[in-house]
């Protein structure tokens, strides 16, 4: 199926369009290198499916989606004749991806799956994301004269650059696969790296 077709449900989410699919894709793939013995018909097809229902960052029932999603790529697979006996696998992993939804990856590929997805996250084009996402969702750069929270609570949903610590500099701790931990340590090194300068930008610093 075309990747196109699978980012139908994006709404036009610059975050979660076909180039995520690609790139979620690309990650698997490396993460697979060091994993022969997972099932790469259902990773393709997790990867390719997982973001089929997006709600916005900010929207009550976020921790839906990924279930709903699940849902929806179970319906569309079997109308493509995809083989029944991996339907349970691909759903599963749609379901376990999202960090929100909180739901435990019980299977290698879900695993997989679900470190793919989060090394999106991170790196320069998690950098990017993260900006994007806060823009569309209104919220400001940074705070004004505390931006990396040395006497305030962190609150990502107010200030960008909270996010880093809040929550992306978590997921390599969370990543269940080596491979996957590897790489998002050496992607979160470039994230912790650009908050520190631009926070010395920012604050007049440099």
């Amino acid at each position: 199926m075309a990747l196109a077709a699978a980012a139908a449900g994006t709404d036009g989410d610059g975050a979660h369009d076909a180039n995520h699919l690609e790139r979620v894709w690309r990650n698997a793939q490396a993460i697979m290198d060091h994993h022969a013995q997972a099932d790469r018909l259902v990773v393709l097809a997790a990867c390719c499916l997982h973001d089929l229902v997006n709600l916005p960052k900010n929207d009550p029932e976020r921790h839906l989606a990924s279930t709903r999603s699940a849902q929806l790529a179970r319906r569309e697979l079997e109308t493509l004749g995809f083989p029944r006996a991996r339907l349970d696998a691909v759903a599963h992993a749609i379901a376990a991806h999202s960090f929100s939804a909180g739901i435990e990856a019980q299977t290698l590929e879900a695993r997989i799956v679900q470190d793919a997805d989060r090394l999106d996250g991170l790196g320069a084009v998690g950098l990017a994301r993260m900006f994007y996402t806060a823009g569309r969702m209104g919220s400001s750069l940074a705070h004004g004269s505390d931006p990396l929270a040395a006497a305030r609570a962190l609150d990502d949903k107010a200030y960008s650059l909270d996010h880093i610590p809040a929550k992306l500099a978590k997921l390599p701790g969370m990543m269940r696969t080596e491979a996957g931990r590897r790489l998002g340590e050496q992607r979160l090194a470039l994230l912790e790296a650009f908050r520190a300068t631009f926070a010395a930008e920012w604050s007049g610093a440099a």
